[in-house]
């Protein structure tokens, strides 16, 4: 309990630290930022509403201050163009990138620890051999590059899935059809790594002195392998796992363009485009918890898994 204590008072620390260089960024951004939201067209009295409500008419701790204990709140800002709170834009567009992450990493896990447990089998074979020249593929392409291939082929070519949009939850199978392409462009190069990753720490668990003494004690294969081998060789996918969750993040936000998905990758590149900074930041700083959660929950995983490592963490401190 200490240790989980101690690690989820770590995150909270990164979220605030997070949350203070947002907030003096927008300070520190060459140019007018009022002037530059509303456009050179905007009155002087509107424009000095805008700095108002942004505050940045006061100092650096001050505008940290505020927005640190706004966003504690729930309160991103609104976007001074609509007039909608940036807490509802993202709400919004959140679910549409979770949905698309979590299946690409349902996907990776599947494809990348399957494959890697098989190669791990078959070491030295040509089938190994094969998996490895396809994996090391795999992560060299980029997933807009996959992306563009699967929209040319299963949209433009044989239109067997639909080429853009997210669809709607109440059609499950459209929703699915539209969900398919980009969860495999996001997914492939995850997949390919996790292949590597797993292979090589299973081969480094087989060749461990446990293993060994299970196989002299004459347990049955299957048995040292899932049961010994896989358990201790997972703990590394699972650092990954949180590292992971930042890839597929900053991977969204090309994929949804590409096809042309609502999601955060979406609405923060168009928040760019339009130098709506109270939107990018909004979105920057959910983007930040995601990954931070997803680093804790790996690290709380790792633990549960292994509790020798718990163990080891508690001796240090």
């Amino acid at each position: 309990m200490r240790h989980v204590l101690r690690r989820i008072g770590l995150a909270g620390i990164t979220v605030l630290l997070v949350m203070a260089v947002l907030a003096a960024m927008t300070s520190l951004v060459p140019g007018e930022p009022a002037r530059v939201i509303l456009g050179p067209r905007a009155s002087p009295e509107l424009i000095e509403r805008v700095r108002e409500e942004m505050h940045l008419d006061d100092p650096i701790p001050v505008q940290i201050w505020i927005f640190s204990t706004n966003a504690l709140r729930g309160d991103l800002g609104k976007d001074f163009v609509n007039g909608i709170p940036v807490r509802d834009l993202v709400a919004n567009a959140l679910s549409g990138t979770v949905a698309l992450a979590l299946a690409s990493m349902v996907l990776g896990v599947v494809f990348g620890v399957g494959l890697g447990v098989i190669s791990a089998a078959r070491a030295g074979s040509l089938f190994d051999r094969a998996v490895g020249v396809f994996s090391i593929t795999l992560l060299s392409v980029p997933s807009y590059v996959i992306g563009l291939l699967l929209l040319l082929f299963l949209s433009v070519a044989h239109q067997w899935l639909p080429a853009s949009g997210a669809g709607s939850i109440e059609d499950p199978a459209d929703w699915l059809s539209r969900l398919a392409m980009p969860t495999i462009a996001l997914a492939v190069g995850w997949g390919g790594y996790l292949a590597r990753l797993t292979r090589a720490s299973m081969l480094d668990v087989l060749a461990s002195e446990h293993v060994r003494a299970a196989r002299a004690l004459g347990l049955p294969n299957r048995t040292i392998w899932y049961r010994y081998a896989l358990r201790n060789a997972i703990t590394p996918i699972i650092a990954f796992l949180g590292v992971g969750a930042g890839w597929l993040l900053s991977g969204a936000v090309v994929v949804e363009l590409i096809f042309n998905r609502p999601g955060l990758g979406r609405l923060m590149v168009d928040a760019v485009g339009s130098r709506n900074y109270t939107i990018v930041r909004g979105c920057t700083l959910v983007i930040a918890i995601i990954v931070i959660a997803a680093n804790l929950i790996a690290d709380l995983m790792l633990r549960l898994n292994d509790p020798r490592i718990d163990l080891q963490g508690s001796g240090r401190s």
